[in-house]
């Protein structure tokens, strides 16, 4: 019965980290196609894989168990973690039905056949699909964190090529874009939500409210005071170059006191480690054939 229940339970498993790859396939599919439609208009759409349909399907049943609303605190997560498709809120809530209703329906039907209380096989059932209800959770925040890391590190030399052009007498819009297609080769990920404030702009958004958005989107302290900063020195008619070397200055002391506080806190990490495993080693090296002798002497007399 362990047996069948482990089983059981790696099978809801391997189902439920498919349906997070196929999330995560479609992520960057979604930004594209959405570029594509807001430039070209109305037109013929590519045709579906069949891990599409399998998205489109989990939507429907979103919609059906959210009513077809999605609050906005859920689309800005969603944003957050690369899916700005407007059907993402959908299949967000619909895998995790779906989780719900196969984890349950799965481990109900293989306690029936125990003699464990029925109380117990509900119980259990239920706990099991809740559980596993909050995979989809743990995808977004994990992808959500990845996203920040990578625009993070790469910021810098975004403010780095992005001085250099408007020092070179480019406007800030086109310079943006000579960036947003430069940094492309290290950071798909910055280059995408560069390239949808260049969208935002061109649609006609103000310059302002699509980098806002863009630094909402994100969630990056130090990207929102790049925007805080462009856009002050716009109303205020000052030099972008110059602020924009003075924020590179700034970013680069704030890695370096970031790295020297990484580094002070190191030795405190390596402690635990230390202790739990590097110790006990050197104690039995070290005191070990002594023990052995002690013991040896002891049982020769």
């Amino acid at each position: 019965m362990t047996t069948l229940i482990v089983a059981l339970l790696a099978g809801l498993s391997a189902t439920s980290l498919g349906g997070a790859g196929l999330m995560l396939r479609r992520s960057r599919r979604d930004a594209r196609v959405a570029r594509e439609r807001a430039l070209a208009g109305t037109g013929p759409e590519p045709s579906a894989p069949q891990g599409d349909r399998l998205l489109a399907t989990i939507g429907q049943l979103g919609g059906k168990v959210s009513g077809g609303k999605s609050s906005r605190t859920l689309k800005e997560q969603l944003a957050a973690a690369g899916w700005h498709d407007p059907a993402a809120p959908a299949v967000y809530l619909g895998a995790k039905a779906a989780l719900f209703v196969l984890s349950s329906v799965g481990l109900l039907l293989a306690l029936l056949a125990t003699s464990l209380p029925l109380a117990l096989q509900l119980f259990a059932s239920v706990f099991s699909g809740a559980l596993l209800s909050f995979v989809p959770n743990v995808v977004v925040s994990l992808r959500r964190a990845r996203r920040r890391r990578d625009i993070d590190r790469h910021l810098p030399d975004a403010v780095d090529l992005l001085e250099i052009c408007v020092s070179s007498g480019m406007g800030l819009d086109a310079a943006w874009s000579a960036v947003s297609d430069q940094i492309r080769g290290v950071s798909e990920t910055f280059a995408d939500e560069m390239e949808l404030t260049t969208l935002e702009i061109s649609l006609g958004i103000p310059r302002a409210d699509a980098l806002r958005h863009m630094a909402a989107r994100t969630g990056v302290d130090d990207l929102s005071s790049l925007v805080a900063l462009l856009v002050q020195a716009e109303r205020l008619g000052a030099s972008i170059a110059d602020a924009l070397t003075t924020f590179a200055r700034s970013l680069r002391e704030i890695r370096s006191q970031r790295a020297e506080e990484s580094a002070e806190k190191m030795s405190v990490k390596l402690m635990f480690p230390m202790v739990l495993f590097i110790f006990p080693s050197l104690l039995l090296i070290m005191v070990g054939p002594a023990v052995i002798q002690l013991v040896k002497v002891i049982g020769s007399k």
